[in-house]
Protein backbone atom coordinates (compact mmCIF):
# COMPACT_ATOMS: atom_id res chain seq x y z
CA UNK A 1 0.00 0.00 0.00
CA UNK A 2 0.96 3.49 0.20
CA UNK A 3 0.88 4.13 4.07
CA UNK A 4 3.71 5.81 4.52
CA UNK A 5 5.35 3.21 6.98
CA UNK A 6 8.85 1.97 7.91
CA UNK A 7 11.20 0.26 4.91
CA UNK A 8 11.68 -2.53 7.06
CA UNK A 9 7.98 -3.14 7.93
CA UNK A 10 6.81 -2.72 4.31
CA UNK A 11 9.22 -5.21 3.16
CA UNK A 12 8.32 -7.50 5.43
CA UNK A 13 4.48 -6.57 5.18
CA UNK A 14 5.55 -7.50 1.12
CA UNK A 15 7.19 -10.96 2.20
CA UNK A 16 3.59 -12.07 3.75
CA UNK A 17 2.31 -11.30 0.25
CA UNK A 18 0.36 -8.00 1.78
CA UNK A 19 0.10 -5.96 -1.02
CA UNK A 20 -2.69 -4.39 -1.54
CA UNK A 21 -4.91 -3.01 2.08
CA UNK A 22 -8.14 -4.88 2.66
CA UNK A 23 -11.08 -1.81 2.96
CA UNK A 24 -10.44 -2.43 6.86
CA UNK A 25 -6.89 -1.62 6.82
CA UNK A 26 -7.33 0.66 4.30
CA UNK A 27 -9.77 2.84 6.70
CA UNK A 28 -7.86 2.13 9.48
CA UNK A 29 -4.15 2.41 9.41
CA UNK A 30 -3.55 6.42 8.35
CA UNK A 31 -6.21 7.39 11.46
CA UNK A 32 -4.33 5.20 13.83
CA UNK A 33 -0.92 6.39 12.45
CA UNK A 34 -2.04 9.38 13.35
CA UNK A 35 -2.75 8.18 17.26
CA UNK A 36 -6.15 8.42 16.72
CA UNK A 37 -8.72 6.21 18.30
CA UNK A 38 -10.84 3.75 16.85
CA UNK A 39 -13.56 1.15 16.64
CA UNK A 40 -13.25 -1.03 13.67
CA UNK A 41 -16.43 -2.73 12.98
CA UNK A 42 -15.14 -6.07 12.11
CA UNK A 43 -14.67 -9.50 12.27
CA UNK A 44 -12.02 -12.40 11.80
CA UNK A 45 -10.83 -12.62 8.34
CA UNK A 46 -11.29 -8.62 7.67
CA UNK A 47 -7.70 -8.72 7.98
CA UNK A 48 -8.16 -6.72 11.06
CA UNK A 49 -5.17 -7.79 12.98
CA UNK A 50 -3.05 -6.07 10.50
CA UNK A 51 -5.32 -2.97 10.68
CA UNK A 52 -3.82 -2.53 14.23
CA UNK A 53 -0.27 -4.19 14.16
CA UNK A 54 0.83 -2.02 11.30
CA UNK A 55 0.67 1.24 12.86
CA UNK A 56 1.93 0.04 16.19
CA UNK A 57 4.96 -1.74 14.63
CA UNK A 58 5.57 1.66 12.68
CA UNK A 59 5.53 3.26 15.65
CA UNK A 60 7.88 1.39 17.57
CA UNK A 61 10.02 0.95 15.47
CA UNK A 62 9.87 4.90 15.46
CA UNK A 63 10.26 5.19 19.16
CA UNK A 64 11.92 2.40 20.93
CA UNK A 65 9.79 3.23 24.11
CA UNK A 66 6.32 2.63 22.32
CA UNK A 67 5.04 -0.91 24.49
CA UNK A 68 1.74 -1.86 23.62
CA UNK A 69 -1.48 -4.50 24.65
CA UNK A 70 -3.38 -6.79 22.41
CA UNK A 71 -5.95 -8.34 24.58
CA UNK A 72 -7.99 -11.13 23.07
CA UNK A 73 -10.73 -13.60 23.87
CA UNK A 74 -9.23 -16.60 23.87
CA UNK A 75 -5.36 -18.23 23.61
CA UNK A 76 -5.80 -19.17 20.10
CA UNK A 77 -6.47 -15.30 18.83
CA UNK A 78 -4.16 -14.19 20.66
CA UNK A 79 -0.99 -16.73 20.01
CA UNK A 80 -2.42 -15.79 15.88
CA UNK A 81 -1.76 -12.11 17.07
CA UNK A 82 1.21 -12.46 18.27
CA UNK A 83 2.59 -14.83 15.58
CA UNK A 84 1.79 -12.06 12.97
CA UNK A 85 3.21 -9.58 15.16
CA UNK A 86 6.61 -11.60 14.74
CA UNK A 87 6.63 -12.08 10.75
CA UNK A 88 5.90 -8.63 10.60
CA UNK A 89 8.85 -7.40 12.93
CA UNK A 90 11.42 -9.90 11.32
CA UNK A 91 14.95 -7.96 12.04
CA UNK A 92 13.56 -5.36 13.76
CA UNK A 93 14.53 -6.86 17.29
CA UNK A 94 10.96 -6.23 18.93
CA UNK A 95 9.99 -8.73 21.45
CA UNK A 96 6.80 -10.16 21.91
CA UNK A 97 5.11 -12.21 25.36
CA UNK A 98 2.08 -14.24 24.89
CA UNK A 99 0.09 -13.73 28.39
CA UNK A 100 -2.61 -16.25 28.14
CA UNK A 101 -3.89 -18.84 30.32
CA UNK A 102 -3.31 -22.19 30.27
CA UNK A 103 0.07 -21.77 30.35
CA UNK A 104 2.55 -21.57 32.65
CA UNK A 105 2.55 -18.43 34.35
CA UNK A 106 6.40 -18.58 35.48
CA UNK A 107 7.99 -18.72 32.14
CA UNK A 108 5.58 -15.74 30.78
CA UNK A 109 7.32 -13.78 34.04
CA UNK A 110 10.40 -14.64 32.84
CA UNK A 111 10.02 -13.18 29.37
CA UNK A 112 8.21 -10.31 30.52
CA UNK A 113 11.16 -9.53 32.95
CA UNK A 114 13.63 -9.32 29.47
CA UNK A 115 11.18 -6.86 28.07
CA UNK A 116 8.33 -7.13 25.77
CA UNK A 117 7.49 -4.21 23.32
CA UNK A 118 4.48 -6.17 22.70
CA UNK A 119 2.24 -7.68 25.45
CA UNK A 120 -0.61 -10.07 23.94
CA UNK A 121 -3.02 -11.77 26.18
CA UNK A 122 -5.96 -12.94 27.32
CA UNK A 123 -7.77 -10.77 30.22
CA UNK A 124 -7.89 -13.10 33.32
CA UNK A 125 -3.95 -13.96 32.86
CA UNK A 126 -3.29 -10.37 32.04
CA UNK A 127 -5.07 -9.40 35.06
CA UNK A 128 -3.26 -11.84 37.24
CA UNK A 129 0.47 -10.90 35.90
CA UNK A 130 -0.59 -7.11 36.27
CA UNK A 131 -1.00 -7.80 40.15
CA UNK A 132 2.47 -9.48 40.15
CA UNK A 133 3.56 -6.26 38.84
CA UNK A 134 5.02 -8.09 36.09
CA UNK A 135 3.83 -5.66 33.20
CA UNK A 136 4.75 -2.10 33.42
CA UNK A 137 1.00 -0.78 32.53
CA UNK A 138 1.94 2.93 32.91
CA UNK A 139 4.22 2.25 29.75
CA UNK A 140 1.06 0.77 27.80
CA UNK A 141 0.60 3.43 25.13
CA UNK A 142 -1.59 1.81 22.95
CA UNK A 143 -4.19 -0.53 23.84
CA UNK A 144 -6.00 -3.06 21.24
CA UNK A 145 -9.43 -4.72 22.31
CA UNK A 146 -9.72 -7.52 19.78
CA UNK A 147 -13.10 -9.74 19.39
CA UNK A 148 -14.13 -7.10 21.98
CA UNK A 149 -18.08 -8.83 21.75
CA UNK A 150 -16.73 -11.97 22.44
CA UNK A 151 -14.20 -10.89 25.53
CA UNK A 152 -17.88 -9.32 26.21
CA UNK A 153 -20.23 -12.66 25.79
CA UNK A 154 -17.19 -15.05 27.88
CA UNK A 155 -17.71 -12.73 30.90
CA UNK A 156 -14.59 -11.00 30.59
CA UNK A 157 -15.50 -7.35 30.53
CA UNK A 158 -14.63 -6.47 34.83
CA UNK A 159 -11.39 -7.50 33.83
CA UNK A 160 -10.92 -5.61 30.73
CA UNK A 161 -11.90 -2.36 32.40
CA UNK A 162 -9.52 -3.25 34.91
CA UNK A 163 -6.51 -3.58 32.58
CA UNK A 164 -7.82 -0.14 31.11
CA UNK A 165 -8.01 1.77 33.79
CA UNK A 166 -4.21 0.71 34.81
CA UNK A 167 -2.85 2.23 31.12
CA UNK A 168 -1.75 6.08 31.17
CA UNK A 169 -5.11 8.29 31.15
CA UNK A 170 -2.88 9.48 27.33
CA UNK A 171 -2.78 6.68 25.30
CA UNK A 172 -4.29 5.57 22.03
CA UNK A 173 -6.68 2.55 22.09
CA UNK A 174 -8.33 0.65 19.28
CA UNK A 175 -11.35 -1.78 19.59
CA UNK A 176 -12.50 -4.04 17.09
CA UNK A 177 -15.81 -6.01 17.37
CA UNK A 178 -18.33 -7.29 14.84
CA UNK A 179 -20.80 -5.55 16.31
CA UNK A 180 -20.77 -3.11 19.11
CA UNK A 181 -23.92 -2.27 21.12
CA UNK A 182 -24.59 -2.80 25.03
CA UNK A 183 -22.09 -2.95 27.26
CA UNK A 184 -19.59 -2.43 24.08
CA UNK A 185 -20.93 1.08 23.33
CA UNK A 186 -20.75 2.15 26.85
CA UNK A 187 -17.21 0.62 27.59
CA UNK A 188 -16.33 2.69 24.57
CA UNK A 189 -17.68 5.83 25.14
CA UNK A 190 -16.22 5.58 28.71
CA UNK A 191 -12.99 5.18 27.70
CA UNK A 192 -12.35 6.22 24.19
CA UNK A 193 -11.63 9.51 23.23
CA UNK A 194 -13.30 10.78 19.58
CA UNK A 195 -12.93 7.40 18.32
CA UNK A 196 -13.48 6.84 14.62
CA UNK A 197 -15.51 4.43 13.91
CA UNK A 198 -14.90 2.11 10.70
CA UNK A 199 -15.99 -0.97 8.84
CA UNK A 200 -14.55 -4.11 7.42
CA UNK A 201 -17.34 -4.20 4.75
CA UNK A 202 -19.43 -1.90 3.06
CA UNK A 203 -22.56 -4.57 3.13
CA UNK A 204 -22.88 -4.09 7.29
CA UNK A 205 -26.54 -4.00 8.50
CA UNK A 206 -26.91 -0.10 9.30
CA UNK A 207 -29.21 -0.84 12.34
CA UNK A 208 -26.09 -2.54 13.64
CA UNK A 209 -24.37 1.17 13.54
CA UNK A 210 -24.80 2.77 16.40
CA UNK A 211 -23.96 7.56 16.06
CA UNK A 212 -21.06 8.16 18.30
Amino acid sequence: GDFNIHDMLANNLLQKGIIHPSPIQDQAIPVALKGGDIIGIASTGTGKTAAFLIPIINKMVTDRNHKAMVLAPTRELAMQVQEEFRLFTQGMRLFSVAAVGGLPISKQMRELEHGAHMIVGTPGRVKDLIARNKIPMNRISTIVLDEADRMLDMGFIDDVEKIIKRCPEFRQTLLFSATIQGGLARLAKKYMADAMEVMAESEVDPSKLTQW
